[in-house]
């Protein structure tokens, strides 16, 4: 009896699980930005094209995020502002195609919530960001066939700390940006 219960109890527990990379789902993920419009509104934009790779650890401290975001998949609705959002005079498509984020740092709290260091390049120029982040939901098949990640982040950036700069001051210079982020692996 003494070593029948920790037999029975190692086969109803999962072993722990090592690194495993996922990659970004771009239909169920999306990055979305809006900012203040003369005071009057506050319009959304969207990133529609989204790829990376997701290093996902037992240990959230050891994970690391990797996405980039092509600058022609900016899309608001309006064609008139995408072609704007996507030439010279904000983002520059041309000169600087991709938007990239590198995780440098995670840290988990309490009920779920991240907080996700790393480096935000936009318009060819990086800085170090910290996006407010929580978990949604994590599933591992336990067959391991499967893995499924989702995730969620907000951060506030300042525009011309990218060298985005036109038409201050009557358009904002902050913009909120929501993330939201799925991933999966096949095994």
């Amino acid at each position: 009896m003494k070593y029948l219960l920790p037999m029975l109890f190692s086969l109803f527990t999962l072993p722990a699980f090592s690194a495993e990379t996922l990659t970004i789902d771009p239909n169920h993920s999306a990055v979305v930005f809006s900012w203040d419009h003369h005071g009057y509104t506050n319009p959304v934009a969207r990133f529609e094209k989204i790829e990376g790779k997701l290093v996902l650890d037992e240990d959230l401290g050891k994970s690391s995020v990797t996405v980039k975001l092509a600058v022609d998949g900016v899309h608001t609705a309006v064609a008139a502002l995408d072609r704007q959002l996507v030439s010279a005079e904000f983002l520059d498509a041309a000169a600087f195609p991709d938007i990239t984020f590198q995780s440098t740092k995670i840290v988990k709290g309490p009920m779920d919530r991240l907080k996700i260091s790393g480096n935000l390049s936009v318009h060819g120029v990086t800085r170090a960001v910290v996006l407010d982040g929580k978990i949604n939901k994590i599933k591992r098949d336990p067959m391991g066939k499967e893995t499924e990640a989702g995730f969620e982040a907000m951060v506030k950036l300042n525009r011309a700390d990218f060298g985005v700069d036109k038409y201050f001051p009557n358009t904002a210079r902050e913009l909120t940006v929501h993330i939201t982020l799925g991933a999966n692996s096949e095994g």
